[in-house]
């Protein structure tokens, strides 16, 4: 039997970056979850508070070098990698100067949010894709974790579905308390869109804001789970919208260790 390979998409890991819950939990899912037998890439985005140097982290030449299309624009994309300390564990870094080379995260240094955030999402998740395409990286399970990654069950069930090494991909789709309040521009919709993703797909995306967000991963995940405890509209959204995907299962459970065993019987379970 071949091992499960599952790929963890997020918008930080410790020990490079931790601004909240998330960075912890995928330090701690993804080993545990190699250390019960299964194959693990983990994808990020290389923002700019992540020291190169220190944390050792250098280019991987022949998975960059791909345009990414935002709209009707297209970026460079530049992947690095680095090993964590004391895992058998490497991450891959989505990098490029226009949205990552900055000394902060989501929020300037008067705390305003930034204007293209929402590009910033799309080419990170168009990003990964294209990297695993370019690893010839077959993933049973795509485990997306908070807003930013929440266009990439959509992408995989509509633009990516043709391709052969996304043919049996199920993806997980984890929703964290890192809500925001911006409401990003009328042009989101086509920025998002690919040649055959039309304003139908995006309908849940539509009031064009964080609960858009998280209301298209929740829409084309395959399953859906919260990543510790959730706000009480975020819970009620959760309740509606994710209708039988939805597995009531949180970071924050009784041990680390039961949210590990639990999820492993959820990979299994999906992967078929």
């Amino acid at each position: 039997m071949s091992k499960l390979r599952i790929l963890y998409v997020a918008s930080e890991i410790n020990p490079f970056l931790e601004t909240s819950a998330v960075a912890n939990f995928l330090r701690s899912l993804p080993q545990a979850m190699q250390e019960r037998g299964m194959e693990i890439r983990i994808l990020v985005p290389r923002f700019g508070l992540i020291n190169e140097r220190k944390n050792r982290l250098h280019e991987v030449v022949r998975l960059s070098g791909i345009n990414i299309a935002v709209g009707e624009e297209e970026k460079p994309l530049v992947i690095k990698v680095a090993s964590i300390p004391n895992a058998k564990l490497q991450v891959y870094f989505i990098d490029n100067e226009d949205y990552f080379q900055r000394k902060h995260v989501f929020h300037d240094k008067q705390q305003k949010f930034y204007e293209d955030n929402d590009e910033r999402a799309i080419f990170f998740c168009k990003g990964v894709i294209e990297t695993v395409k370019k690893l010839g990286w077959a993933p049973d399970i795509v485990h997306c974790n908070d807003w930013m990654t929440s266009l990439i069950p959509m992408y995989l069930k509509t633009t990516y579905k043709s391709e052969p090494l996304f043919k049996d991909t199920k993806s997980v789709f984890a929703i964290y308390n890192n809500g925001f309040s911006h409401t990003f521009g009328d042009d989101l919709l086509n920025k998002v869109k690919m040649v055959d993703i039309d304003d139908a797909i995006l309908a849940p995306l539509k009031s064009k804001d964080f609960t858009g967000f998280i209301k298209l991963g929740m829409e084309y995940a395959d399953l859906v789970v919260k990543g510790g405890e959730v706000s009480a509209e975020l819970n009620q959204l959760i309740e509606d919208f994710s209708k039988d995907k939805k597995f009531d299962i949180s970071i924050e459970a009784e041990s680390e260790a039961q949210a590990h065993e639990e999820l492993f019987g959820i990979y299994n379970d999906l992967a078929g």
